[in-house]
């Protein structure tokens, strides 16, 4: 099995062709713990495998690092967007790629045949309690700054879907004991049905913010796409922030747009690391 490496900002991704490659004798699922692993596989928050689709370009899945399956990454887009121009499975700039959250639409800058920002249309956010989703009564209405307890404490939450659970909290200090210690417990709180996405931020402008994130299914990771867009959409519509916002990641910035009833618009680069075979000793570990 063939394989490349790549990371958009830090969060890095196996990238698969399964357009060219025949994955049916593997369980996914086993197949993404076994690759991701850091230190008996090749290491990463995940693999994504390139798919054909019917009426869009490609198809994008994602299995995060333990297994379960994403509906989408805002990262992993960028550098499938990146994989699938300069590996020559297209020459289009303007993509349409299927994912679990719908159609993703990226925008591609191309210098001398190499992709050096990808501009993605995410779509529009959801907001209500019953699309991100979140346990709770009336389910047609926003969580805005809303009371959670968890850990022993109350937390003031925000939350906002981009086709995945996102759960933003505003704070003065970003430290480890919140993203690792309180961050895991909020995924797996019994309020979100699906799990969630937990980002906690830093307010340091109009047009800028501070983020980390615990990223369900992965734990902390440098980046996350989907998790920065709705940090910006909460923090604009919190009245923290006004659009273009600037969000500082551990593994580097990305540019939201955002224009409360539009859709948001995530900038930012990917980076291709290396390429390789995968050893039949560790596929048999995801054989059916």
């Amino acid at each position: 099995m063939q394989f490349t490496k790549m990371h958009g900002l830090g969060n890095d991704y196996i990238y698969i062709d399964a357009i060219n490659q025949d994955l049916t004798a593997y369980a996914l699922d086993r197949l993404a713990i076994a690759l991701s692993n850091r230190h008996f596989g090749i290491g990463g928050d995940g693999i994504i495998l390139i798919e054909p689709a019917d009426e869009c370009d490609f198809t994008m899945r994602i299995f995060n690092s333990d297994g379960s399956e994403a509906e989408m990454c805002g990262n992993g887009v960028r550098a499938f967007s990146k994989y699938v121009y300069e590996h020559g499975l297209t020459d289009a700039t303007e993509l349409r790629i299927m994912t679990g959250a719908g159609v993703i639409k990226p925008s591609l800058s191309v210098e001398n045949g190499v992709v050096t920002q990808v501009r993605v249309d995410m779509g529009p956010p959801r907001l209500t309690r019953a699309e991100i989703p979140m346990a709770g009564e009336p389910a047609d209405a926003r969580v805005l700054g809303e009371p959670l307890e968890v850990a022993g404490q109350t937390l003031i939450v925000s939350c906002v879907s981009m086709g995945n659970p996102h759960c933003v909290i505003f704070i003065d200090s970003l430290t480890d004991n919140l993203v690792h210690g309180v961050g895991p417990q909020i995924e797996t709180h019994p309020v979100f049905p699906a799990r969630t996405n937990v980002e906690f931020a830093e307010v340091l402008g109009e047009h800028e913010v501070r983020m980390r994130v615990w990223e369900r299914g992965a734990g902390e990771t440098l980046a996350c796409g989907t998790g920065a867009s709705a940090t910006a959409v909460a923090a604009i519509i919190n009245g923290y922030c006004q659009s273009p916002v600037t969000v500082h990641l551990l593994g580097g910035e990305l540019s939201i747009e955002w224009v409360e009833g539009g859709n948001v618009f995530m900038t930012g680069p990917a980076t291709e690391v290396f390429s390789g075979a995968v050893h039949p000793s560790l596929l048999a570990l995801a054989i059916r």
